[in-house]
C-alpha cells in the first residue's frame, strides 16, 4: 500500500529557481491519494473536541470540505476579499512577497465555537495565522490546526506557537 507521500509530486525549480513545489493537486487527482490524504488528516482529528471545520482559499477547501462531511460538522470558508456575499470579517496580513487579505462571514462563527483550521501546506503561517485571527475576533476557540504537508525549514510552526499544529507530511530543504 502506498502513503500519501507517494503521490505528491516534487517539482524543482518553480515557481523560481533553487524551490521545490509540493504539488498537492497531484495527490486529489488520484482516487488513492484523495483517500489516504483525508484519511490521514481524520486521524488528526480523532482526539480534538470540535464544532466546525474552517478552510482557508482555496486548497483548505479540498481537504476541510471533506472531512467536515466525515465527521459531521459544519464547513466554513476563508476567502479572499470581496469573494463573500453576507457582511465580512476581514484582515490583511504580510505575505513573503506583499501582502494580503481574507475574509470570512461575521455570521459563520458564534461565540465559544470550537474551531480546526485546515489548509493544504503549512510554509511561514501568515495565511492560517490571520485566519485564526479571524476566528478568535468572531468569538471562537481555535482548537487545532491541520496541514497535509509542512515545510519544517520555513518555520510556520514556531509562528503559531500558542496553536496545536499537525501535519501529515513534513519535508525539509527548498
Amino acid at each position: 500500500m502506498k502513503n500519501v507521500e507517494d503521490y505528491v509530486k516534487s517539482i524543482p525549480d518553480f515557481p523560481m529557481p533553487g524551490i521545490i513545489f509540493r504539488d498537492v493537486t497531484s495527490v486529489v487527482e488520484d482516487p488513492e491519494g484523495l483517500q489516504l490524504a483525508i484519511d490521514s488528516m481524520d486521524r488528526l482529528l480523532q482526539d480534538a473536541d470540535y464544532d466546525l471545520i474552517v478552510g482557508t482559499e482555496s486548497r483548505g477547501f479540498i481537504f476541510g470540505a471533506p472531512l467536515a462531511y466525515k465527521n459531521k460538522k459544519g464547513f466554513v470558508l476563508v476567502r479572499k476579499k470581496g469573494k463573500l456575499p453576507r457582511e465580512t470579517e476581514g484582515i490583511s496580513y504580510d505575505l513573503e512577497y506583499g501582502s494580503a487579505s481574507i475574509e470570512i462571514h461575521k455570521d459563520a462563527i458564534r461565540p465559544g465555537q470550537k474551531v480546526v483550521l485546515v489548509d493544504d501546506l503549512i510554509a511561514t503561517g501568515g495565511t492560517i495565522e490571520a485566519a485564526a485571527r479571524l476566528v478568535e475576533r468572531l468569538g471562537g476557540k481555535v482548537v487545532k490546526m491541520i496541514f497535509l504537508i509542512e515545510l519544517t525549514d520555513l518555520k510556520g510552526r514556531e509562528k503559531l506557537s500558542g496553536y496545536q499544529v499537525e501535519s501529515v507530511i513534513k519535508y525539509e530543504g527548498a
